[in-house]
């Protein structure tokens, strides 16, 4: 699987972070307030601080569950108890449930380090809530809902042709 296209990858690369932080932070409210339980799973973990490293945008984002929070920073990545590191499709598809996270890992798509357990933990919350990022995107943007959702569909499909898209 390739790395994000540049004409998608370029405008994230150059634009300021806190325009970043702000887009990332709306979408993951939006999928926090249709999945309002999605946490609810981790138990301990909540406190737990989940990095996501895309290999190809030089982002990183930490969640931190208790605190629904997100942040987004670029350089060296911030210190967090564990991280996963992959192409941002595969992060993305994972988040949707829509990726084998074992098949990923043992092929070594995606690096995983730190708290393993956490990391599972987090994995079985996100298999359970059926997020759809497509409609997520939608429901945000207003008149233009079923044109967001239905771009990012095709744009979804098209990152993932040749994955098993199937629920874990």
């Amino acid at each position: 699987m390739s790395s994000l296209p540049p004409i998608l990858a370029k405008p994230v690369d150059i634009a300021p972070i806190w325009l970043v932080e702000r887009v990332a932070r709306l979408i993951f409210s939006g999928v926090l307030k249709a999945h309002p339980d999605l946490f609810e799973r981790l138990g301990d973990y909540r406190q737990t601080r989940y990095g996501f490293s895309p290999t190809d945008l030089p982002l990183h984002f930490t969640v931190v569950p208790a605190a629904q929070q997100l942040t987004v920073s670029r350089g060296q990545p911030p210190l967090v108890d564990a991280r996963i590191e992959g192409l941002l499709v595969l992060l993305l598809g994972l988040l949707e449930g829509r990726c084998d996270a074992d098949a990923l890992f043992f092929s070594r798509d995606l690096s995983v380090t730190g708290d393993m357990e956490a990391m599972l933990a987090l994995r079985n919350a996100l298999d359970d809530s059926a997020i759809d990022l497509p409609r997520e995107l939608g429901a945000l943007a207003g008149p233009f809902s079923p044109l967001v959702a239905g771009t990012a569909r095709y744009i979804r499909t098209k990152a993932l042709e040749g994955r098993d898209t199937t629920w874990n």
